[in-house]
């Protein structure tokens, strides 16, 4: 046996493309590894100790909202509270830590869509960021359900259904299996009845033309490359175990899934990792 680099530098997020089974790259610094191949093959990532700001490249000791540095996470409007709350949109406020990101980010086009995760659950992304942002949280079905004008009204709209159904991920459930099938037109017409009043004031108050339902979207159904899901999902933690790896045994949202644990790479955006691959000789 011996050990073969195959890339080293800066993780960034795994790259998709939707597919019959989603495709994944790896970029590590200038190099994008392809993953789906080395599935049910043995794999390493070692961590090399140093970490960089993803948007200033400022080495830092500790990683902030998934990739920055301290002052850009205190800096950037990327990485502001109304990120993860965008019915508190500080573009609206007049608060805006850069006006001219908030523009180009929250000011177009938004989807509001349900999707089955660990369950089914609504959320919302840039229309520009359909499918990936399913594909990232490692949904097997997908329906848009509104196109909205902005980031503030996909918000609004997304409140409204959570008082019905789960606005988040149970990422340890949705990485013990590709879940059961639910029927989502169902659900988004049952949604629809519940939250009809209140979604009629926000087009009374936004625009009929800012908040437009999507009767007739297609749903997206996406699979994923894994030969076998653990029973028990252990995650592991780069800053207490530099070097993690094993049997490569799939990929689903942004996790690899090897047969000694999990791991979600998203989470460690910046960090300087080395990807090495155990090979017969």
């Amino acid at each position: 046996m011996s050990n073969a680099p195959l890339a080293a530098g800066g993780v960034r997020k795994m790259r998709t493309e939707l597919a019959d089974v989603v495709q994944y790259r790896l970029p590590l610094g200038d190099v994008e590894t392809p993953l789906n191949a080395w599935i049910g093959r043995s794999l390493q990532l070692s961590f090399l100790g140093d970490i960089h700001c993803i948007h200033c490249d400022r080495k830092t000791s500790k990683s902030f909202s998934q990739g920055y540095c301290y002052p850009c996470f205190k800096r950037l409007a990327r990485c502001d509270s109304c990120i993860v709350k965008p019915e508190t949109c500080h573009f609206f406020a007049g608060t805006c830590r850069e006006p001219q990101w908030g523009e180009a980010n929250c000011m177009i086009d938004h989807v509001v869509y349900l999707a089955n995760t660990s369950g089914i659950k609504v959320g919302i992304t840039r229309g520009t960021q359909v499918p990936t942002r399913w594909m990232d949280q490692g949904a097997t079905q997908a329906l848009p359900v509104f196109r909205v004008s902005n980031r503030l009204q996909s918000g609004l709209v997304e409140t409204l259904f959570a008082r019905h159904v789960a606005d988040k991920t149970h990422w340890q459930a949705m990485l013990k299996g590709p879940g059961d099938v639910h029927d989502l037109s169902a659900a988004r017409d049952a949604l629809m009845d519940q939250c009809a009043t209140e979604i009629a004031a926000l087009q009374a108050a936004h625009g009929i033309a800012a908040i437009q339902p999507l009767p007739d979207a297609v749903e997206t159904t996406i699979s994923y490359p894994v030969l076998t899901y653990p029973v028990k999902v252990k995650s592991f933690n780069l800053d207490k175990t530099p070097d993690v790896g094993g049997t490569l045994l799939g990929i689903k949202g942004q996790y690899l899934i090897f047969d000694t644990g999990v791991i979600n790479m998203r989470k460690y955006a910046g960090y300087r990792l080395q990807l090495t691959a155990t090979t017969e000789t």
